[in-house]
């Protein structure tokens, strides 16, 4: 599955345990955003299905992903990814629940820096709002419950004819995302990288009670010359 962040790696569609909730959680400045972008060019590609891309605009617009070798601006397959601009944790709140509204389930949904959603300010807000000094917490598990149910109902109503992906990122400091312990109880898949310590950074599948498996292949690459470069494929 790591492949999957990568251009021309695989063309295969997602297996069938990665049909929920994914996540990649990292440091600052290692190429999420990229990565996110790439996937969500891959599924649109394979898929043939519109994805969704949901981000802050000012943050996309102070870092705006960079593509990967080979992969032009002009491709028509960009043509199927949808960016949606959303500023804080009640604009995640109020999307997902009303998801299954929504006439065609897109292949992916895709919400980068997800617990940037969740800032100081929506912190005191939740606190408020639920009387808790774990209040930011509750609200990431209220709302990560709220994604995995609606995800569910996509792939329930989506059937054979095919899945939808939700992927979240995630920034950390250390071996680790914060709230992994969160993470654990809600999401199939966690992806962490980590910095070789020479430019290059190691995406690896970590395991999860939910899917019970380890992958053992993790993907080498680097931001070189504004492009997402994959360096290696390791077992």
């Amino acid at each position: 599955m790591a492949e999957r962040f990568f251009s021309g790696t695989s063309t295969a569609a997602p297996p069938f345990d990665d049909a929920g909730i994914i996540l990649l959680s990292g440091p600052p400045c290692c190429g999420k955003t990229s990565l996110l972008f790439q996937f969500a060019i891959n599924r649109a590609a394979e898929s043939g299905r519109h994805v969704v891309f949901i981000c802050s605009k000012g943050r996309l617009e102070n870092s705006p992903p960079f593509l990967s070798q080979g992969v032009e601006p002009s491709l028509s397959v960009l043509q199927r990814i949808q960016i949606k601009y959303i500023e804080d944790d009640e604009g995640i709140r109020k999307y997902f629940a009303a998801f299954h509204l929504l006439d065609d389930f897109p292949a992916a949904v895709i919400v980068d820096d997800f617990t940037g959603f969740f800032s100081e300010s929506c912190n005191r807000s939740c606190q408020l709002r639920y009387g808790n000094t774990r209040a930011r917490d509750l609200a990431l598990v209220r709302i990560l419950a709220l994604c995995q149910n609606a995800i569910s109902h996509a792939n329930a109503k989506l059937g054979t004819i095919g899945s939808c992906n939700l992927l979240l990122s995630d920034v950390h400091q250390g071996d680790n995302p914060r709230s992994l312990f969160i993470y654990k109880r809600w999401i199939g898949s966690i992806y962490t990288i980590q910095g070789d310590g020479l430019g290059s950074y190691l995406l690896k599948n970590i395991s999860t009670p939910q899917s019970g498996t380890k992958e053992a292949r993790a993907a080498k690459y680097s931001i070189a010359l504004q492009y997402l470069v994959l360096e290696e494929i390791k077992e």
